[in-house]
């Protein structure tokens, strides 16, 4: 008798551990499924227009601000999904990323904090930083002259942000099976590789991210020899190996403020600053993406507005926080 009595109770923890691990199975597929295009109707109508005031506000000012918080979106997804973790300030002995060695130069901070206090003191409690992040990057993208689209919302914010997890972020130097696995580790493909690459159409390089490229760049090259040479030359003369000039640069390209396709045409020019741009001419794939995204505008924004809506569904945070940082 006891035995059954034992075994009725293995069968109903059974039942129920298999139960458990559907719920938990179910919340881990449904938080990117949580989000929706009117996921703020009812509780802040008005967010998307006091988001999008915030950034023109911000760009009015200074031109930077698009690319940086393009830029910072990216940076926020690709460590811990898109919790903006990368907001949260260093406490402690605890170092946030934004002061992990990729997010120093991060800016513009400030637009977020911009938008977070109207949207407090429109609708306290309600809107994630997460949101306003996603939100942010999407207009400035926009005000750039590049495609806009409905951005899903509905995204929580993550409470632990570690520098050294920025690690994790694709660096300039990758080879394409670096990028390819640190994308795919995020469930984006090829196609989104190289449409989010060209969000290096915006913003401007520290020597730091391309001086691989043009400083003994292996045993038998001093300079990398898949960079057209004149190129080669002008940068080499911005970054020189010694007595450079501090904060030296340059622009990401030449229409640097402006969201357009420049970036693929450089990339087949042999132009392309980053290793990480030039390797995707290294696979077919790759290269008939940077082909077909260089003739045709509309095929790039296109591609790009999807992959942004693919990459800023990763989402891992637990709560809506009362101030940016």
């Amino acid at each position: 008798h006891e035995a059954k009595n034992h075994r009725s109770t293995q069968i109903s923890m059974a039942v129920m551990v298999a139960f458990l691990n559907l719920i938990i199975m179910f919340s881990v597929v449904s938080t990117s499924k949580s989000l929706s295009l009117n996921y703020y109707s009812k509780t802040c109508p008005d967010v998307e227009c006091i988001v999008a005031k915030a950034v023109k506000d911000a760009t009015a000012r200074d031109k930077t601000v698009p690319a940086a918080l393009l830029r910072m979106h990216f940076h926020d997804c690709f460590v811990r999904g898109c919790g903006a973790s990368v907001l949260l300030n260093s406490k402690g002995s605890n170092k946030a990323e934004k002061d992990g060695p990729p997010n120093v130069s991060l800016h513009a901070f400030y637009v977020i904090d911009a938008a977070k206090k109207a949207l407090e003191a429109s609708c306290p409690g309600v809107v994630s930083c997460a949101d306003i992040l996603a939100l942010a990057a999407r207009d400035a993208v926009f005000l750039s002259g590049g495609p806009t689209w409905d951005e899903p919302k509905g995204r929580k914010d993550g409470r632990t942000s570690k520098a050294s997890e920025t690690r994790q972020l694709p660096a300039p130097t990758f080879n394409l099976s670096q990028l390819r696995q640190s994308f795919s580790q995020r469930g984006l493909s090829g196609e989104d590789l190289v449409a989010l690459s060209g969000g290096h159409t915006l913003g401007f390089s520290h020597c730091s991210s391309f001086k691989n490229r043009i400083h003994n760049f292996n045993a038998t090259h001093d300079e990398d020899p898949s960079l057209n040479p004149s190129f080669a030359t002008k940068l080499i003369s911005i970054c020189p190996l010694k007595n450079q000039a501090k904060n030296a640069g340059t622009s990401m390209d030449p229409s640097t403020t402006t969201f357009d396709n420049t970036y693929y045409r450089l990339i087949l020019q042999q132009k392309g600053l980053f290793s990480s741009d030039q390797v995707l001419l290294d696979n077919p794939d790759t290269k008939n993406l940077v082909a077909k995204f260089a003739t045709s505008k509309k095929a790039f924004y296109d591609a790009f507005a999807k992959s942004m809506i693919k990459m800023s569904s990763i989402n891992g945070g637990q709560e809506v926080r009362r101030t940016a940082e």
